[in-house]
């Protein structure tokens, strides 16, 4: 249907799999599998549940009648008890013990912290394979000299590898966060309408250890090691907060890193991949933008903003639960992996297929390498016999008369030639050469990049060598 509003997320930027995982068929699959944990856990703690009843529950997992809970939540206004109802109708014989002594949370929170999960997972997968490519482009590029910026002012020159591992690094911290989240995630279990669990006292007779062991078990069924210790009716919004400031935290990386490479093409020193058919412009045939960049930066905005909105849900809670948090949940939450999930995908792309252009650095770095090779000619002048301070008084000189030359009158930086015409300094081109060799001018890039490689970068595809190799085929 192309008359309604369609999400760009979906139409778009994000993959099968993240659309998979926010979908109502897993969604409401989700449910009834909890349903089936609740039903299974009671039966074993001694309520009178039969194998048959469960057998029914477990054939009618995936056939759910969409319409059918479209018309009861129409009437009913409320999707639990009209999903209850559609499940139900299907499972005749075990309609009367679906959902016993739950609340609606039971279902919902618990969905969504195995969404989370399996969302987290999913990004995993993508961080660990742009750390990946940024790993490979770091080391082909190790000791590619190019020219690095303060200020986007020229400073000093550094490699493409080094600077590949300042973004490599911001990635490598965003796994460590999501890791930890990943790990310290737990199931809301089923405490309840207020989080006390007294509607399953009452179903147990008062034994309060069944209470506890019921938790424990469906805990187990749908594979987490632990329900949240406490709660009021909902889990603490908390939890989305901290797993949307991992997404905000991998935001924020890509954003720098795509941000950094659209200055370099800028520059012309970085193309992104641009295919045979591909338009930079509907005016300009001749541009080639980059757009892919563009578009990371643009969703990972998103994501960054995204992350307020959990805070503010989170501070808004009233006493044991509120449902002002249920609408703008449903939208956040879903959008901010999706939107995460595409400018990942991005990442890979871009890094895997994207180039860079020695020739051009070089270029760039000549420009202005008489300015940063001073100091060196200085040191050269001085052990030829030279005065120190009025050496660097003619640098000074030079130096300006040279700025006046490219800035004013658009010319080139004549200062070397103006320093190897100055007798003071008695330097030669032979000399001019050794001290202009790029090469002492990088420090360490090259071997920073190999030992960070090595030390941060190897373990962690070492560990996750299972994920590698994803596709990162772009949309639109």
């Amino acid at each position: 249907m192309k008359d309604i509003y369609e999400n760009p997320l979906c139409a778009r930027y994000a993959s099968r799999q993240m659309q998979h995982i926010f979908s109502p068929d897993f969604k409401f699959s989700t449910w009834r599998k909890l349903w089936i944990a609740l039903a299974e856990s009671e039966q074993e703690l001694g309520l009178p549940i039969t194998d048959e009843q469960l057998d029914e529950m477990r054939a009618h997992i995936y056939d759910i009648d969409y319409a059918k809970a479209a018309d009861y939540e129409k009437r009913l206004r409320h999707d639990v008890m009209a999903h209850i109802r559609t499940y139900g109708e299907a499972c005749p014989s075990a309609k009367g013990i679906i959902h016993l002594g739950a609340t609606s949370c039971y279902v919902g929170d618990n969905t969504d912290i195995i969404q989370m999960r399996d969302a987290l997972v999913r990004i995993r997968t993508l961080l660990v394979n742009a750390v990946a490519a940024l790993a490979d482009f770091a080391r082909a590029h190790r000791d590619v000299p190019t020219l690095a910026y303060t200020h986007f002012q020229a400073a000093q020159p550094t490699t493409v590898g080094k600077r590949a591992c300042l973004w490599l690094q911001d990635y490598l911290m965003d796994l460590e966060r999501l890791e930890f989240e990943l790990d310290h995630l737990k199931l809301l279990g089923c405490k309840g309408t207020t989080g006390t669990g007294a509607s399953f006292l009452e179903l147990f007779g008062g034994d309060g250890d069944k209470v506890l062991e019921l938790e424990k078990k469906i805990a187990a069924k749908m594979g987490f090691a632990a329900c949240m210790p406490v709660s009021g009716q909902t889990y603490s919004r908390k939890v989305d907060a901290f797993v949307l400031n991992v997404l905000g935290g991998i935001a924020q990386s890509m954003y720098k890193m795509a941000q950094d490479l659209r200055l370099l093409a800028h520059m012309k020193e970085f193309d992104e991949p641009f295919e045979a058919e591909q338009v930079g412009s509907s005016a300009m045939a001749y541009k080639r933008n980059p757009m892919r960049c563009e578009r990371i930066c643009s969703l990972s905005r998103y994501v960054t903003n995204a992350v307020r909105n959990t805070a503010d849900t989170a501070s808004a809670q009233w006493l044991e639960r509120t449902l002002d948090d249920s609408a703008n949940r449903r939208i956040t939450l879903p959008e901010a992996f999706l939107a995460t999930d595409g400018a990942l995908t991005l990442v890979i792309n871009v890094i895997r297929g994207g180039r860079v252009y020695p020739k051009v650095m070089e270029k760039h770095l000549l420009e202005e390498l008489p300015f940063m090779a001073t100091e060196n000619i200085l040191m050269h002048a001085v052990t030829m016999g030279g005065d120190r301070q009025e050496l660097h008084e003619a640098i000074r000189r030079h130096s300006q008369a040279a700025a006046v030359k490219v800035k004013l009158e658009g010319g080139e930086n004549d200062l070397l030639d103006r320093l190897l015409a100055d007798p003071a300094f008695h330097l030669t081109r032979e000399a001019l050469d050794q001290v202009l060799d790029v090469g002492k001018f990088v420090g360490l890039a090259p071997e920073q990049t190999d030992a960070f490689l090595a030390q941060y970068a190897a373990p962690v595809l070492e560990k996750y060598a299972a994920e590698l190799g994803v596709a990162a085929d772009t949309n639109v």
